[in-house]
């Protein structure tokens, strides 16, 4: 049975987790990466599908596919 409340229709929408776009770092050869953040950040994530200097798609801490390399501007209000 579809619910009828519009919030709980609206959360159902929204991707889980958190998503970020990292480089990765090194593949550890046991199943992880190390990946650096845009803001210099190093995490340990799962999966080395990925190779030593692209960037990738992480979600929920684990790597989920390759992610483009586009210009990146930083912008005051």
């Amino acid at each position: 049975m579809a619910t009828t409340n519009i919030w709980q229709q609206f959360k159902a929408l929204l991707p889980e987790g958190i998503r970020v776009i990292a480089t990765i770092a090194a593949n550890n050869g046991n199943g992880t990466s190390q990946a650096t953040l845009r803001d210099g950040s190093v995490i340990t994530v799962k999966g080395e599908s990925i190779s030593t200097g692209q960037k990738a798609f992480i979600q929920d801490g684990e790597i989920k596919g390759t992610a483009p390399s586009l210009a990146q501007y930083e912008v005051e209000v």
